[in-house]
């Protein structure tokens, strides 16, 4: 499989490794500069690359017709403009705000969790994220992908990440050192705590997620997310 990889910074570079220890070549590489490449000579594309760049990265790749898997975060105040866009252009494309099997699991058990917590009552859910000193976004895609899923499943109405109001669920954001990613969801009663966590310690499973996404959407059609991939 020929992969345009658009975005060179750390996960591109863990992408790049896996994707060529899996048999597939690196035919386009980008970091932030702006596409000048025939992305048709690509098979996939996938896009880990910046915030600014993405919406233009993805829109590109959907009008050359090339499926396209991107894991950038930061941009999605445009994601319905992009589903809208793939859907005319009958493209190809699958977001994640985290490709990580283990976290995508992870995803099941916090919406799960919050069922059961919901129909308890007695306890008050919080978050915390922390990740790496360089993480432009605040909180990380993974957190609001959990954060919503809380939402969607208990009274609480939105998030915030300073000074929470009644009914607003609290994400604590750290950013420390060289930390991969860590998210904690806790409900907390007078009596006692209930949490979960996930904890990542390297990229590579970020990177391999992503790599078994591009090679599931290889000549599909439609918008995905990484649940159709996992069969969840």
């Amino acid at each position: 499989m020929k992969i345009a990889l658009l975005g060179y910074g750390r996960m591109g570079q863990a992408i790049e490794k896996i994707a060529v220890e899996r048999g597939h070549e690196i035919v386009i590489k980008k970091d932030v500069e702006p596409l000048s490449e025939d992305l048709g000579i690509a098979d996939v594309a996938i896009d880990f690359s910046h915030p600014t760049a993405a919406f233009d990265n993805i829109k590109s790749c959907i009008s050359k017709g090339v499926p396209v898997v991107s894991g950038t975060t930061g941009w999605l105040d445009q994601y319905d403009e992009i589903v809208s866009y793939c859907k005319t252009k009958d493209g190809s494309f699958i977001y994640a705000s985290n490709f990580s099997i283990g976290v995508n699991l992870f995803f099941n058990l916090n919406e799960y969790l919050a069922k059961l917590m919901n129909q308890v009552g007695e306890y008050d859910v919080s978050m915390q994220e922390t990740h790496h000193k360089h993480k432009l976004d605040a909180p990380s895609g993974t957190a609001i992908t959990l954060a919503n899923d809380v939402i969607a499943n208990s009274d609480k109405n939105k998030w915030s990440i300073s000074d929470p109001q009644n009914k607003e669920l609290f994400i604590d954001v750290k950013r420390e050192g060289e930390v991969p990613g860590t998210h904690k969801i806790a409900y907390t009663s007078t009596v006692d705590s209930i949490e979960i966590k996930h904890t990542a310690f390297n990229r590579t499973g970020f990177a391999l997620g992503a790599v078994v996404a591009a090679e599931w959407l290889k000549d599909k059609k439609g918008i995905f997310k990484m649940k159709d991939v996992l069969n969840l």
